[in-house]
């Protein structure tokens, strides 16, 4: 359920790699991430239970993936859906439920669901409770999976995405959150699809996997990475507290104070032992060069924000 994500679309090419016989459920297809040849490809509106089940007709599969529900009616709906037509059911949460601030790094499985800043959060945690309640009452057969951070070629991880690449080219100074030395957990999506279809037909029904890399970098890093890789000179980096963003920009202030400004160190130890070709083989350095290359090749998606330049021009106190 998805499959032209950034992490779908990678999951849905490797399953297809490895001989899985794949069937992706969308509104419509993807021209930016079009599902590989070979794919069977269901049209449909998710939240339209009505349409699915008349895209789905009497298929049954031995794993479904969902990577589009966000909201614990949506994961009821699901359980309705999918009970007796489905032997593994992954859900994809988020490693953002995970307790924030952390008391102690790195974090793992059994570190608290608590997010009290942000309601995306808050909400996947809900469907988790949606899905473990079925699994305990009737042995619906869930997984969670939390990813953090994920990227391909066209996400940037910037405060103000591809404006603040603009203004890296330009000379001007770029806002960093915090005081820039905040660790953060970069995944690419290609790396996530591995752990993540590993975990295709393994009895891991009732549990938690957490699917990140290792590749940690300090935030004033990632920016200085993304400089590098489009050709522009050392950044101006100015540090501004993230709640004074949140204050001027309420809508960045949930991704903010309920992510972003806290440490992510992630144990990835229970998912290395069950799928054991799971490892970091992509660092963020190395492909956000791939990721300039294509934003610089796409125009459409090298957008400039007048209202995020106003607004770095004012942090920046210029």
């Amino acid at each position: 359920m998805g499959g032209t994500g950034i992490i779908s679309s990678h999951a849905v090419a490797l399953a297809v790699a490895q001989g899985f016989t794949v069937t992706v459920l969308n509104r419509a297809a993807s021209s930016v991430r079009p599902v590989p040849a070979g794919v069977e490809l269901l049209v449909a509106d998710a939240r339209d239970t009505a349409a699915v089940a008349a895209a789905l007709g009497t298929r049954t599969f031995d794993v479904v993936a969902d990577f589009i529900t966000y909201l614990p009616e949506q994961a009821r709906a699901a359980v309705e859906m999918f009970r007796g037509r489905t032997g593994q059911y992954l859900f994809i949460s988020t490693a953002s439920a995970y307790q924030k601030p952390p008391a102690r790094l790195p974090i793992t499985e059994s570190t608290p669901l608590r997010n009290s800043y942000w309601q995306y959060s808050r909400d996947k945690i809900a469907c988790e409770d949606v899905f473990t309640a079925a699994y305990r009452e009737d042995g619906f057969p869930v997984t969670m999976v939390r990813p953090s951070s994920t990227y391909d070629h066209t996400r940037l991880p910037l405060l103000f995405g591809w404006t603040d690449v603009h203004r890296m080219r330009e000379g001007l100074p770029v806002v960093v959150h915090g005081d820039g030395t905040t660790p953060w957990t970069l995944t690419h999506a290609a790396d996530f699809a591995v752990g993540f279809v590993g975990l295709f037909g393994l009895p891991v029904a009732g549990e938690a996997f957490t699917i990140t890399s290792d590749d940690v970098l300090l935030w004033d890093a990632v920016y200085r990475s993304v400089a590098a890789a489009a050709g522009a000179p050392e950044p101006q980096l100015v540090h501004v507290a993230s709640d004074r963003i949140a204050g001027l920009a309420p809508e960045l202030g949930p991704g903010l104070l309920g992510d972003k400004s806290h440490p992510a160190i992630f144990d990835n130890a229970r998912i290395k032992s069950l799928v054991p070709s799971f490892t970091t083989r992509t660092r963020f350095a190395d492909a956000v060069r791939a990721t300039l290359a294509w934003h610089d090749a796409h125009p459409e998606a090298r957008v400039v924000s007048q209202e995020f330049m106003a607004l770095s021009d004012r942090l920046a106190g210029l």
